[in-house]
């Protein structure tokens, strides 16, 4: 490959070597900088002919003084730059430029579907399948305990019923686990099958874990998505929400004070957040005034769709390779033969080898609404897919509680259904106090309605993912049947072959072929579980 190479002085490769992983080929990393000078030094990028490391030697390395130390190089520039780009001229663009790690711990279940509302961001939660949740950091059980909680003057009663979900929850996994080992028959490799069942174990168990279960997520984003969370969760009427806000909030006015200068502004971030709220209590005011709807089992809808959805798919597939205008490759695409249309649509899909290869954007054309009531473990799995539109229905006891079959096998059934009919008289009493706590004290069994509006190219990604072997039954059964409905509607057989990796099988031991395909780690070892009373 041939390009122009830049020539350095001695002291400049000298410097440069401190910020950039290499000082002479055209693509390199920048290293030890903070956010803010790696996100001034793009934002000028685009308004300047220099080279990025010309840029950085002359414009944010200050000359002739002692280098500076990683954590404030070009901090100076920087916060000059941003205080007139964004501060003065609101360029949302230049935010999207800078970002950073923040770790939130001890967070609710309720506030963490919160948290990874946004689309642009990454997260990684604290699992429940590979974690049991029974230790009691500093004597209690790990559940949320506001102030909000205190002020309903249920305290006691909110204390009991959680501790009593989570001592019946730690007596249960190993309660299942020998019910597991009994049942599942005898696979090769024993200790994958032993990973395997604890992994199910746990999965199964969870459906007794309280909303209020507090766990860990990482997030990383851009300065513009986490301005937005902070937004979100200021403007939210859940008080842990809006706690949490003022402590992310914290950190990025330690992390990137310039970048997220408009949060704290009245004129700002203020209305910002008036506006959001006032949307939130409009629509809350019209909610309504029906009768709450009848118990209903788990189901999935399929509400709506894409008539023309093929001749949609082909058209969006097709159009880059070609010079006519849309409304002319479609009458193209629709003059076709059936037969043509198979070949089209099969060099459309290509020559898939695994469910990482997904077609491209030209499925993006076609789109389902589903309706989906399942446990909240299933929708707390599911809420993670961001490439689409998720919105759900506050969670409440009147479309009941979903028992896993290896409970009741496991002669669990009558102290589980205990269990959850006291969380669920206290939640009845919670909603006359504070409506805002009353979700919880119920369980990730309990069902929640939600909708589900995504592409067909978001709905191969998910169905094939969700309906993997290692998956959890809850969501598998709901994946498959997504895809059951999209097979069955007239003009998507072509769509529904598309999906050549959805797993139909009825899988007793979820991990275990990926257990056995791992080498445990050396020197790793199960947390203990409490002795069973």
């Amino acid at each position: 490959m041939t390009y122009l190479a830049e020539s350095w002085t001695v002291e400049e490769r000298t410097r440069l070597s401190r910020y950039t992983s290499n000082q002479d080929a055209p693509v390199f990393a920048l290293c030890n900088l903070p956010e803010a000078t790696k996100a001034a030094l793009f934002a000028r990028y685009s308004r300047t002919s220099k080279s990025l490391r010309r840029l950085l030697l002359d414009e944010f390395l200050e000359t002739g003084t002692e280098e500076p130390a990683a954590a404030s190089a070009g901090a100076s520039r920087a916060s000059e730059l941003f205080a007139r780009v964004i501060g003065e001229f609101g360029d949302d663009s230049v935010a999207q430029l800078g970002g950073v790690h923040i770790a939130c711990e001890q967070a609710s279940q309720l506030l963490l579907k919160k948290i990874e509302w946004g689309r642009l961001m990454a997260y990684l939660e604290q699992s429940t399948r590979y974690i049991p949740y029974t230790d009691k950091p500093g004597g209690q059980f790990r559940y949320y305990r506001g102030p909000e909680i205190l002020e309903t003057g249920l305290q006691e009663e909110y204390q009991a019923a959680q501790d009593n979900l989570f001592e019946l929850y730690s007596r249960s996994i190993q309660r299942l686990r020998d019910h597991l080992e009994q049942t599942i028959p005898q696979q090769e490799n024993t200790a994958a099958r032993t990973r395997a069942i604890r992994a199910l174990a746990l999965d199964i168990a969870r459906s007794l874990l309280p909303i209020a279960t507090v766990s860990n997520v990482g997030i990383y984003g851009s300065a513009q998505s986490l301005e937005q969370l902070v937004l979100r969760l200021r403007a939210d009427s859940l008080p842990e929400a809006q706690r949490y806000a003022e402590l992310i909030n914290q950190e990025l006015q330690r992390t990137m004070p310039d970048l997220v200068s408009r949060l704290d502004r009245p004129d700002r971030g203020g209305v910002w957040v008036q506006y959001l709220a006032g949307i939130r209590e409009a629509l809350a005011q019209a909610r309504p005034d029906a009768p709450p709807a009848l118990p209903e089992p788990p189901s999935v809808r399929l509400l709506s769709y894409d008539k023309d959805a093929e001749v949609r798919i082909l058209t969006g597939a097709l159009y880059p390779y070609g010079a006519l205008s849309w409304p002319d490759l479609e009458r193209h695409i629709r003059s076709l033969t059936s037969r043509q249309m198979d070949d089209l649509f099969l060099r459309a899909v290509g020559e898939r080898r695994n469910r990482r290869h997904k077609p491209g954007r030209g499925f993006e054309e076609c789109h389902y609404r589903f309706e989906i009531v399942s446990d909240y473990g299933a929708f707390r799995d599911l809420q993670r897919h961001r490439m689409l539109t998720i919105q759900w229905q506050e969670v409440n006891s009147s479309l009941g509680f979903t028992c896993p079959l290896e409970v009741i096998d496991a002669g669990l059934e009558s102290e589980w259904r205990d269990a959850v009919g006291k969380s669920e008289v206290l939640h009845g009493a919670l909603l006359e106090h504070n409506p805002l706590v009353a979700p919880y004290v119920l369980t990730l069994g309990h069902r929640i309605r939600y909708s589900m509006t995504l592409s067909a190219r978001e709905a191969i990604h998910l169905i094939e993912l969700r309906t993997s072997p290692q998956g959890h039954r809850s969501y598998r059964d709901i994946a498959r049947e997504m895809y059951r409905q999209i097979r069955d509607v007239a003009g998507h057989r072509r769509l529904a072959a598309a999906m050549q990796f959805v797993d139909q099988e009825d899988i007793h031991l979820p991990r275990y072929a990926s257990e056995a395909r791992m080498q445990p780690l050396p020197a790793t070892r199960e947390l203990p579980f409490p002795p069973q009373n």
